[in-house]
């Protein structure tokens, strides 16, 4: 296979059934976008359109036929023989000479009936709401029937020809034809082998180093610690500490290795006195910290410092 596809199709998906509102729709384009977000993946778009519905896609099909039977002789043999059974996959040919003949072909959202277009409005108002940016994209379609309304694509330009990432829609009529009841449904799959090039080619900003290292020294101060790293964790503070009761200075070897911002220093003597040292691995200066809301107090002052 070229580059970009592969025998089998591994993938993220998330799908809604039972209800047709479209910010149904808007809901699982937020949180595709907000999945790529966390990844900080460089040069994704969102192309989205509407495929509109049984009641309105003939009307747009009878408009379609004068234009390809006039575009024929540059289309290629497959997009000859979708011409009259799925005349929509033409619009997503990637030979060259069709997709030069399809630039001025129509465009669906020009035919939608009123009930096709409010419910793709909404789906716009609501992610502008959200503030996710799109392209409205009349060349984007399903090659499948049971496809409607809602179709979006997540596009990666470093993918090279094979850009999409992940893509999804509105399959109202899945369901009925699997032989299930007739209900609505909308979903996505993320392309597994697709992300995993993208997040290749970014893996050095995926390093992230810990903000925090905890030295404990002696039995008592190891399971305070491990207490104070679960905590830590759940505050979203990246922590660390060392399960093998090595000395202060082999800690602390260790803690320069790991690049922390901050080394927390306890034993039996600071939890007696109840005051433990915190240690900034920039300017080597020193406070204490009392063990009393320990966390607490620490989180805050890594907020301000270093923004965790």
């Amino acid at each position: 296979p070229q580059k970009g596809r592969y025998r089998q199709f591994y993938q993220i998906n998330a799908e809604v059934f039972g209800l047709d509102d479209p910010r149904a729709d808007a809901e699982l384009i937020l949180v595709l976008m907000t999945f790529m977000g966390r990844l900080e993946l460089s040069g994704i778009v969102l192309h989205i359109n509407s495929l509109g519905c049984p009641a309105c896609r003939p009307q747009f099909g009878e408009a379609l036929k004068p234009f390809l039977t006039e575009k024929a002789r540059d289309l290629c043999s497959n997009c000859l023989r979708r011409r009259d059974k799925n005349p929509l996959r033409i619009y997503d040919c990637k030979v060259p000479t069709c997709k030069e003949a399809m630039l001025d072909a129509p465009s669906i959202l020009d035919y939608l009936c009123e009930p096709c277009r409010a419910h793709f409005e909404t789906v716009k108002r609501s992610l502008d709401s959200f503030r996710i940016p799109y392209e409205i994209d009349h060349r984007l379609v399903r090659g499948l029937d049971y496809y409607t309304r809602t179709t979006f694509e997540v596009l990666a330009r470093a993918l090279g020809a094979q850009d999409a990432v992940a893509g999804g829609g509105r399959y109202d009529g899945l369901v009925k034809a699997l032989g299930g009841p007739d209900q609505p449904g909308v979903g996505f799959a993320i392309g597994v082998d697709r992300l995993v090039d993208l997040l290749a080619a970014h893996a050095r900003s995926f390093e992230k180093r810990p903000h925090l290292f905890i030295a404990a020294l002696g039995q008592r101060a190891q399971d305070t610690a491990f207490r104070w790293v679960q905590e830590f964790r759940l505050q979203r503070v990246r922590a660390e500490m060392d399960f093998e009761d090595r000395s202060l200075k082999s800690q602390m070897r260790r803690a320069d290795k790991l690049g922390v911002s901050y080394t927390l220093i306890a034993g039996d003597r600071e939890l007696d006195d109840g005051i433990a040292v915190l240690r900034n691995m920039t300017t080597k200066e020193q406070e204490g910290v009392p063990v009393q809301d320990l966390v607490r107090l620490v989180v805050d002052r890594m907020r301000n410092d270093v923004g965790v």
